[in-house]
């Protein structure tokens, strides 16, 4: 469920996620997130981004700096922050900085909710369908490389 703020190009917005094995009723925002993904790093600077993490939530962020760097710059205690550099794969397996789906490499790592192999046949299917079956086959290599990759403590 997306949330948007000032509704202008380029500006932050925050979108919710809720995975179940019985059927989601509520669409309310969620308030005290498990996992939360940063895809653009400056939005650190706001500590909004951070608000609701329960002590055995985690956090994953787009950049390429270590996960303790992250810590100490939040000044965050607890919780398992982790990083992964999304905007480079997705700059060496897309060619564009487009880090959203290199993210779930990432998202699938920490979590251990989905499958690796069960994602990229998804992603295989959809993006064959919707643009063809190279652009399928770089998003797979995106987002095995940031599952590979995805740095944590």
């Amino acid at each position: 469920y997306p949330e948007y703020g000032p509704e202008r190009m380029g500006a932050p917005t925050k979108g919710y996620t809720r995975v179940s094995s019985e059927p989601i009723l509520s669409h309310a925002p969620i308030t005290e997130p498990n996992i939360v993904i940063v895809l653009d790093p400056t939005l650190l600077e706001n500590s909004e981004v951070i608000d609701g993490i329960p002590e055995d939530g985690a956090l994953i962020v787009n950049t390429g700096r270590s996960p303790a760097e992250i810590r100490t710059e939040l000044n965050l205690l607890g919780r398992r922050i982790y990083t992964v550099n999304g905007t480079q794969i997705a700059l060496d397996t897309l060619g564009k900085a487009i880090p959203n789906t290199v993210m779930l490499g990432a998202l699938i790592k920490v979590s251990g909710i989905f499958d690796l192999a069960t994602m990229e046949k998804n992603i295989v299917k959809k993006f064959t369908k919707k643009y063809n079956e190279q652009i399928a086959e770089r998003n797979v290599q995106a987002i095995r490389r940031a599952y590979e990759e995805v740095q944590g403590e």
